[in-house]
This record gives C-alpha cells, sequence and structure tokens, in this order.
C-alpha cells in the first residue's frame, strides 16, 4: 500500500516511494540504473550508460521549443546506508520503509536515502510530464557519489551537451547554492601483532551509541559528538590507570558521516572490573555535562563479555590510541569571504579492527581552498604516521567555485521570487558537490544547486520537509521553462 501517493506533488513522491523499494548504495546500484533505464525505454526516451554506469535519458524539446536552450538536470543514484543498531535491515535487498511524521518524510530505523533519491524522483517526473513547454532537457545520473564520485570523475566531457545545469543535491529550500568545497581521503593502517589472554582475566564490551552523527560536511560545525574519539578518549583514560589490552576496536561506517556509535573490548584483571565500570559512569556524566541538550540520546554501557581469541600487542595499542588522540576532527577554518561558511574541515570517521590483525583509519578532509585542503590532509598524515601508520591519500575531488554573474542564478533568482514572493538566499556549501568535476570538464558550464529541506542526511534520523519538496518541484519546473532562447 502506497504510503506517499497522498502528498503533493504526487509524481515525486509516487516516484521516490518507488525509488525507496530499490537497493542502492554506494557501488551497488545495478538495481537502480535498470530502473532508470526501463523507465526511458516504457516512456519512449533516449537513453544511454557509459562504462561505469553514469546514465543519461534525454526528453525532446515540445513543439515550438526547438530553439531554447538545453537544460542538463542532474542528481546521484547511489545513498548512505546507515542504521540503528539494533533494527534489522539488510542493504542488498531489503525497502526503506517510509513514514510520515508532522510534515515530514523519514524512514523507519535507517537512512531514508532522500540524498538523492528526491533529485531522481524530480528529474523522472520532469521526463513523464508533457505539459511541461521546455527546450530540450537533459537527465543525468550519476553513480557512487557517496563514496568517492567515482561517477562524477570518470563522466566523459561529450557526455551530454547541455551547457547549463541543475544540480539536485543541496538539502535547503531557499538557498541556491553557487560553490561547494573540494575534498579528499587520508586512511591509515596499522599492522599488530595478536598476543593471547591471561587465564586470570575478565572481558568489558563497552559501547558510545545514541549520537546524532550527521553529514561531515553540512553538519561539521555542530559540534555533535563523535563516537570514535570519545570512545578512544575513554580508553586513553583508563589505559593510564588500569592494565588493560584491547581486543577489538570498531567504530563509525562511512568516510563522509559523522561516527554515531563505536564499540570495543578489553581484557583486564578481575579485580579492576567494578572500578572500571565505576569510572565510565563518572565519565558519561561528564559527558552530559559537556554536551547538554546537543546530545540528549548519548548512551555509553559496559558489560562483561566473552573471551576474545587475542588481544593486541602493547606497543602498537599506545600509538594507535594516541593517534587517535591526536588526530584532528571538526572545523579548521572559516571562510573570509562568506559569512557562516566553514572553509576548512576534517573528518575522523571510522576505526576499525579488520580480519587480518591491521587497524583501519579512514578520515575526510574538505575546503573550499584546494592548498587548505590538502595542507589540513598533510596533518592528519602526520599524526598517524608517528603512530607508524601506512598512510594513502585518495585522489580527491575539486570545488567549485561561485559564480555571481551567472545566467541560471539570476533566472532562478526570478523564478523564485516570482513564485514564493521573496529573495531566495545565495550561498556556496562547504559539503560536497559533484559541480566541481562536472566543471573541470566541461568549462564554461553554467551550474546552480537546489533542493528542499533534507535534515539528518547519511543518519537514521534523515528526513525530507513536505511542504520544501512541492516549492522545490515548482521552482524546478518554472526554472526549466523560463531557458531562454539559443544565441
Amino acid at each position: 500500500m502506497s504510503v506517499l501517493s497522498q502528498l503533493n506533488p504526487p509524481p515525486i513522491w509516487i516516484y521516490f516511494e518507488e525509488i525507496c523499494n530499490i537497493p542502492r548504495l554506494s557501488k551497488n546500484e545495478e538495481k537502480i540504473r535498470q530502473y532508470l533505464l526501463d523507465f526511458a525505454g516504457k516512456n519512449n526516451l533516449e537513453s544511454k550508460e557509459d562504462e561505469v554506469g553514469n546514465i543519461l535519458i534525454t526528453k525532446p524539446p515540445a513543439p515550438g521549443m526547438e530553439n531554447r536552450k538545453t537544460i542538463v538536470l542532474q542528481s546521484h543514484m547511489d545513498m548512505v546506508g546507515e542504521k540503528n543498531a539494533d533494527y534489522p535491515h539488510n542493504w542488498m535487498s531489503d525497502p526503506i520503509i517510509p513514514v510520515i511524521i508532522d510534515g515530514w518524510v523519514t524512514a523507519t530505523g535507517t537512512t531514508l536515502g532522500a540524498d538523492d533519491g528526491i533529485g531522481i524522483a524530480a528529474q523522472l517526473a520532469i521526463l513523464k510530464d508533457k505539459s511541461i513547454k521546455a527546450g530540450k532537457i537533459e537527465c543525468l545520473f550519476t553513480v557512487d557519489e557517496e563514496s568517492g564520485m567515482t561517477g562524477a570523475i570518470n563522466l566523459k566531457s561529450d557526455f551530454f551537451t547541455g551547457k547549463t545545469l541543475i544540480n539536485l543535491d543541496s538539502e535547503d529550500e531557499g538557498i541556491l547554492f553557487i560553490g561547494c568545497a573540494g575534498g579528499l581521503d587520508t586512511v591509515g593502517t596499522m599492522s599488530f601483532k595478536p598476543m593471547p589472554v591471561k587465564a586470570d582475566s575478565c572481558t568489558l564490551d563497552i559501547s558510545v551509541t545514541g549520537l546524532h552523527g550527521g553529514h561531515s560536511g553540512d553538519e561539521i560545525h555542530k559540534g555533535y559528538g563523535n563516537s570514535v574519539k570519545i570512545m578512544n578518549r575513554l580508553l586513553f583514560n583508563i589505559s593510564n590507570q588500569f592494565d588493560i589490552s584491547l581486543a577489538s576496536f570498531d567504530g563509525g561506517n562511512l568516510r563522509n558521516a559523522i561516527p554515531r556509535e563505536a564499540f570495543s573490548t578489553i581484557v583486564t584483571g578481575e579485580k579492576n572490573y567494578e572500578q572500571i565500570e565505576k569510572w565510565i559512569d563518572g565519565f558519561y556524566l561528564t559527558l552530559k555535562d559537556e554536551f547538554g541538550d546537543l546530545e540528549k540520546d548519548l548512551k555509553i554501557s559496559v558489560k562483561e563479555g566473552g573471551r576474545p581469541a587475542f588481544v593486541m600487542d602493547k606497543e602498537t595499542q599506545a600509538k594507535f590510541i594516541n593517534a587517535i588522540s591526536c588526530c584532528p576532527h571538526g572545523v579548521i577554518a572559516w571562510s573570509k569571504e562568506m559569512d557562516d561558511l566553514v572553509e576548512t574541515s576534517t573528518n575522523l570517521a571510522s576505526a576499525k579492527f579488520t580480519d587480518d590483525h591491521t587497524i583501519k583509519i579512514v578520515t575526510t578532509q574538505r575546503s573550499s581552498v584546494e592548498s587548505a585542503k590538502y595542507d589540513v590532509a598533510a596533518m592528519v598524515e602526520s599524526c598517524l604516521r608517528l603512530a607508524g601508520a601506512e598512510v594513502v591519500h585518495s585522489d580527491g575531488y575539486p570545488g567549485w567555485k561561485p559564480n555571481l554573474t551567472s545566467e541560471i542564478l539570476n533566472i532562478t533568482k526570478h523564478s523564485y521570487l516570482k513564485l514564493f514572493q521573496k529573495e531566495p538566499m545565495v550561498r556556496a556549501i562547504h559539503a560536497g558537490l559533484e559541480c566541481g568535476l562536472v566543471f573541470e570538464k566541461n568549462k564554461g558550464i553554467d551550474m546552480i544547486s537546489i533542493g528542499p529541506t533534507i535534515r539528518g542526511a547519511h543518519t537514521p534520523e534523515e528526513m525530507i520537509e513536505i511542504k520544501t519538496a512541492r516549492m522545490f518541484w515548482d521552482l524546478l519546473v518554472d526554472v526549466v521553462m523560463s531557458m531562454p532562447e539559443k544565441l
């Protein structure tokens, strides 16, 4: 039974609900790609797919509109898959279950995938709607945006023909985005020696849960707790007071999400259990005081666990804990050109034991200044190398420099004022958008990014505001129909 078809505008919500039924995590977009190609076939629209899986569906101009400029609408197919630890969900097969709560659409126990499922839905609704009088429309759907932007990285410059593009991957209605940060990943790997567990010891399982998490670009400045940092702070302190050995560490999941949960297992002498438990209770109260209402659902628990197969050697344990303590997380610098815009940041995204007695530490750096992006990556690298880690950097992606004289910006501002009787804000965004990579391959292309209001992206609290979806749709249709004639 449809949950969302009652909402306005129906075409967007009907397609979005269909998309919720399709598994589409990054690098596993086969089913959503086939869905898009099938859509094109059913609607007699030209489509093509490139070698990495990007898809272009083209709608010919309406009668009498052949001389209008071509508009490219762009979204990404993949989504971030995060779920609550106690919620059973198979990301390779299970549908997302949308629900309506107080004017918002959210999901049950998982990320909703409005980032960027709502963009895909808007494109399909535009392609299907025969009442829209516009020139040629090219709908570009890219793969793997969330885990490396490899779709945009490998996009050929001649895959589409339009010279004006609207990116549909923003999350704030009423704001027109004309620039974004560039980014790269810095990943450290440490090996350790597995050591035997002493016979007269006890095992403690420790968890940090209930944190807000969030998008590491959009929400890095909000001061939310980082579960990896909190767990490491706990281990740093108790290792200075008690003889403990670390048997496991599992914190965070995704490179572009602030980590929400972390779990560790330690081994210690039986006489230390009650003292450690008491210290952790006090530490929890300290954190509750530090965060206040910002992290009101924070939980830290400790319980006796089963005997692990091994613990890590003490020398590497100390290096690992020191490396995470040293590794920066959060805002590094604010923009000097635009008010309230983060210029440079770094996200300590995850730290995990792997099956081959290694620890993998994943971080992401973002900046609207290319040199600053590499400088903070070097800062992170230094922390990891001092601990003996092997460090690699991803190729990264460029930022998108704002253009205040943009034609599509002026068209969109005019449409917004006409529709809603108020001026939109014009801003750059600290999150990464594919626009920088598109511009790198198509010099001179005119771009803007818009979207409805989405909150909690990359977390199970992700939600989209229903009334802003209607505004997003009305604005998009008006801009598409307002494209001027070719010169």
